[in-house]
């Protein structure tokens, strides 16, 4: 049965439940961790956040999954997540992350933005940090590009549906620590490079690996702070000083260095991508010549 909900009906009615009930699960996770919630000062481990990733993770998914089952009455799996052909999406995203980071940490100590300060290898910490990245990334990519964008695209041109889910990822970190506007704009930027390639192929691999490779290689090898927060890094590094260059506390997402290799990246992935689809209509086109 098709469903009576418009695509950006159904975004707007998820958005209440998806708060409630993530937030429900978060409170959960926060109380099997032994965290207290009622502090807003209180410093969390490592172990704690993945913990409570992982409750926020399984309240995004069951929300996701109530909508898909009854308000969109299409199957779950539908949603972006096989991982046939799927390969090279997932080494291009994780390759994307490793080489924007590397650039933006090597022109800022080139730069004499930040400096090198030691080398702090803990196999404990580096490992919670890649559960921690992969939990972020699902959870984050399952919900904006999964569910918001691809909903807003039934309803819209997909470059402005692209367009409003890059803004709504942008306000999602409204409440992060140091927010600000140029950081606004650079999240709502990544936002978009993070969903191009799912108006293309309609498949979540590429936006969760490059996800996953900017956070874990932006915080956890080359010691920036992630979207405001400070965790464990392998490489500490020092800020000279705290700048629009650098990025300041919030890290490199704050920074105007930022934008210019996102988009410089942004422009390459909608090459690859749309290229791709250009590609496979052509072939469908063949084939369907072909078969007549």
């Amino acid at each position: 049965m098709k469903s009576q909900f418009k695509g950006w009906h159904r975004v707007l009615l998820i958005i209440l439940p998806y708060v409630m009930i993530m937030g429900l699960f978060q409170m959960v996770g926060m109380v099997v961790a032994g965290s207290d919630f009622t502090d807003r000062n209180f410093n969390f481990s490592l172990w704690q956040d993945v913990i409570i990733l992982f409750f926020t993770l399984a309240g995004t998914v069951l929300v996701i999954w109530f909508f898909r089952k009854f308000i969109d009455k299409e199957p779950f799996a539908e949603i972006g997540l096989s991982l046939k052909n799927r390969g090279k999406d997932i080494a291009l995203g994780l390759l994307f992350g490793l080489i924007i980071m590397t650039l933006g940490y090597g022109i800022l100590i080139m730069m004499g933005e930040i400096k090198f300060s030691n080398i702090n290898f803990q196999p404990t910490e580096l490992a919670l940090s890649v559960v921690l990245f992969i939990l972020v990334s699902f959870n984050e990519e399952l919900f904006m590009r999964g569910y918001v964008l691809k909903n807003l695209m039934l309803s819209m041109n997909k470059y402005i549906a692209l367009l409003i889910s890059s803004l709504a990822f942008g306000a999602m970190h409204l409440l992060n620590p140091h927010f600000s506007l140029i950081t606004f704009f650079v999240i709502t930027l990544s936002g978009i490079i993070l969903g191009l390639a799912y108006i293309y192929t309609k498949n979540l691999w590429f936006p969760i690996s490059l996800h996953f490779s900017w956070n874990f290689f932006q915080g956890t090898i080359f010691g920036f702070n992630v979207s405001g927060q400070d965790d464990y890094s392998l490489i500490e590094q020092i800020r000279t000083q705290d700048n629009l260059i650098n990025g300041g506390p919030f890290g490199f997402e704050g920074s105007l260095l930022s934008i210019g290799l996102l988009v410089i990246f942004t422009a390459i992935t909608w090459k690859v991508f749309y290229k791709k689809e250009v590609v496979l209509a052509s072939r469908e086109v063949s084939d369907l010549t072909n078969i007549q």
